[in-house]
């Protein structure tokens, strides 16, 4: 049986209807429609179970931390999930029987200030909770005192404005003016006229007037000069007034002009201050300690969300707010966030930031470049989403990595990347706050419905890319969507992909599945329950490759799929040739793999109880464990062999699992359609006994307890007294020790 045989392009599952193969994203025909010769060559090249697990190992985002090559540690669930609507919301979503908090979040747009007077009493409450470093501060004062007017110099959201104020209010500069930020560079002077003048004029005694134009907009060709501070500064003097501009790490400023860089204080110092105002020392200490509060410094919150979290704490205090609003505030500031980039029209949040922020969410802590490159082929798709009467552009110069990181709150950083020729060094860009990603993706795939066509568009281009990273953040991506909404996801993304003529994108289905199980998503394993017994041969495939990653949670389950499916394989049908190769292969290397899981010993045990049911089960079983026989630590030519490994370890405890590992390969070496397979393995175990001291000592346990019966012994004697050393090598010496160790004939 060939996949031709039954892999129709629009065919479905056991009740058919499912959906048609969609058009690629560039516009070519579907896979049926693709040349015939590059479907079979493409058909005849599945990637083999093992290979496949270790890329989806190396390449799941952090959010869903996979185990190493002994299978999947620990659950992937990285938090709580809550829920998502597409506008601003006030109240409670409840979920099932979870309620969740949002808050809307006073002044937090990123809309600037409007113009006008700042109130005194703003002034003096800001003042009582505004920390720095006194000696870096009182510098800045002094600079401001000599030159009249400062350039303050800082990222959004860092307390720059806040900073600006105070140093006005140090000097005690009353009133303090809003200006507007849309002030031209050149028009400084003039927004410094006479009717801002106070009534006493120059008068000496008279306090100085404040002015503070946040966020400058400067841009080339239009940049902030030397000559425009100096024309304002004698403006100032003759006004007996200061000023201070604050403008973002990327404003536009002459080599001449020289900007006060702005540190921010820690978030710890600025959230003890507030609470120590709102609640007292004793109470600041306490809440301070407290472990809501240890989580919440915990991740990387901006100034504006620790003094709505101090507000929170203050009435906490009180008794005016729960435990579960605090514990909760954390995700539900991360939630406003993500809302505000995506309701931001394009004069604020670009469209193709956007898709950056989305690129992100999907490649979080993945290589910057890649992340950038994949970015603008979703920029494209989006633009065609907007108007596809408009030819997609996508600027080829002119982004700014730290303009675009700042929006994101990400970082850069230098990491190892996993390639098929091993670890390479990468520049990699993360989300400050490792929550982002998912609660992104869930805000996009549930709250702006309108994106979904290009997302999709994107993802099956991803899972078309040749490199495994990009192919696995598509799968994880896909998880977190099938977490949030599974049927879309199923019908949109997943069931197109399994039903696939190519192992490529059936591979990034089991990959999405696999994913999605581990996050929490219900009801996957009924689904390749349905599917390990539907007629479509590439969902079975599918169904096979998925019981062997989430096998491990649920191994008599995902083994007696496995047995039922292989018995399949063995259905007389009268035609010789239409026995499945390809999937009685998938069946062992899916018995491989749960062999070498956290859930070995429960399989080793269950392999050998069933061993003996059937022709189809035996070739299963042997077939699988000989396979993993063959796999070494860290896949090295010369590594430790894992199963050996094993059983050493179940020797030296003296549990059952010696006794399965030595029945199975007694079995396997007898067995006329595995004998030959088995002694290759053997062998290659043999020749790294040669080179580890450990490995002989292993196999001189073994090999003793692999012969009950003459022909046994003949047949490992044979075998030790004959093998060849490597590239036509004289016999290894450990061959002659090892067949010292078996027992008499």
């Amino acid at each position: 049986m060939t996949v031709q045989d039954t892999a129709g392009p629009g065919t479905a599952g056991p009740g058919g209807g499912g959906p048609a193969a969609a058009p690629a994203p560039d516009g070519t025909a579907p896979d049926a429609e693709k040349p015939a010769a590059e479907e079979a060559e493409e058909r005849d090249q599945p990637q083999a179970a093992w290979a496949a697990r270790r890329d989806l190992v190396d390449h799941s985002p952090r959010t869903m931390k996979v185990g190493s090559h002994a299978g999947f540690g620990g659950s992937l669930v990285a938090g709580d999930q809550h829920g998502v609507s597409g506008g601003r919301v006030t109240g409670d979503v409840v979920m099932g029987s979870k309620t969740v908090h949002h808050w809307t979040f006073p002044g937090l747009s990123t809309a600037a200030s409007a113009a006008g007077e700042i109130p005194r009493a703003t002034l003096d409450r800001l003042a009582t909770t505004f920390v720095t470093s006194e000696d870096t501060f009182d510098e800045l004062v002094g600079r401001l005192r000599r030159d009249r007017i400062l350039v303050l110099s800082g990222a959004r959201f860092t307390g720059r404005r806040t900073a600006a104020l105070m140093l006005l209010h140090r000097l005690g500069a009353a009133p303090v003016v809003a200006l507007d930020r849309e002030t031209a560079p050149g028009s400084l002077a003039d927004r410094f006229t006479a009717r801002d003048e106070p009534a006493n004029g120059t008068d000496a005694d008279a306090a100085a007037r404040g002015y503070v134009l946040c966020d400058l907009e400067t841009r080339r060709g239009n940049a902030l000069r030397e000559t425009h501070l100096l024309g304002a500064a004698d403006r100032l003097a003759e006004r007996n007034a200061y000023a201070v501009i604050t403008v973002g790490p990327t404003a536009v400023l002459e080599d001449d002009v020289s900007a006060a860089e702005w540190r921010p204080p820690t978030n710890e110092d600025v959230l003890a201050a507030h609470l120590r105002v709102r609640a007292g020392d004793a109470t600041a200490g306490h809440l301070m300690g407290t472990p809501a509060v240890k989580e919440f410094l915990a991740h990387a919150h901006q100034l504006r969300e620790v003094a709505a979290f101090a507000q929170l704490l203050g009435r906490y205090a009180v008794g005016e707010a729960t435990e579960q609003e605090v514990a909760a505030f954390s995700l539900a500031s991360l939630e406003n966030q993500v809302r505000e980039w995506f309701e931001e029209d394009e004069t604020v949040v670009h469209l193709r930031d956007k898709a950056f922020l989305i690129a992100l969410a999907a490649f979080d802590d993945g290589p910057y470049a890649l992340t950038a490159e994949l970015s603008d082929l979703l920029h494209g798709f989006l633009q065609q989403t907007q108007n596809r009467s408009q030819v997609a552009e996508i600027p080829v110069f002119g982004t700014h990595i730290g303009k675009r990181l700042q929006l994101a709150r990400a970082r850069l950083s230098e990491g190892e990347e996993h390639t098929e020729w091993g670890p390479v060094t990468q520049t990699k860009a993360a989300f400050h706050d490792e929550r982002a990603s998912l609660v992104l993706l869930r805000e996009v795939w549930t709250g702006h419905p309108s994106a979904r066509p290009a997302l999709i568009q994107w993802l099956r281009r991803l899972a078309d890319d040749g490199r495994p990273l990009v192919r696995t953040r598509a799968a994880s991506t896909v998880a977190v969507l099938a977490r949030t909404d599974l049927p879309s996801a199923m019908a949109l993304v997943i069931e197109p992909w399994a039903m696939s003529n190519r192992f490529r994108h059936r591979l990034v289905a089991v990959n999405s599945l696999t994913l999605a199980h581990h996050i929490g998503t219900p009801n996957v394993p009924r689904i390749l329950d349905t599917w390990s017994g539907a007629e479509d041969r590439r969902l079975r495939w599918v169904a096979v490759r998925a019981y062997a990653l989430i096998g491990p949670e649920r191994p008599a389950q995902a083994l007696g799929a496995l047995r039922a499916a292989a018995r399949e394989l063995y259905k007389p049908s009268g035609d010789p040739d239409d026995f499945d190769e390809e999937m009685a292969r998938e069946l062992a290397e899916a018995v491989e793999l749960l062999l070498l899981s956290p859930a070995a010993s429960e399989v080793l045990a269950d392999l050998r109880t069933h061993l003996d049911d059937d022709r189809a089960v035996h070739d299963l079983v042997l077939g699988g464990f000989v396979s993993a026989c063959g796999r070494t630590e860290g896949d090295e030519r010369y590594g430790v062999p894992l199963v050996l490994d094993w059983y050493a370890r179940a020797a030296t405890d003296e549990t059952r699992d010696a006794d399965g590992i030595a029945h199975l390969w007694r079995e396997a070496l007898g067995d006329p359609y595995r004998t030959r397979h088995a002694l290759d393995t053997l062998r290659g175990w043999v020749l790294i006994a040669d080179r580890s001291t450990p490995v002989e000592w292993a196999l001189a346990a073994l090999l003793p307890r692999l012969v009950t019966t003459p022909t046994e012994h003949q047949r490992l004697s044979h075998l030790l007294r004959t093998m060849p050393g490597e590239d036509g090598d004289p016999p290894p010496e450990v061959a002659a020790r090892l067949l010292g160790t078996l027992p008499p004939r």
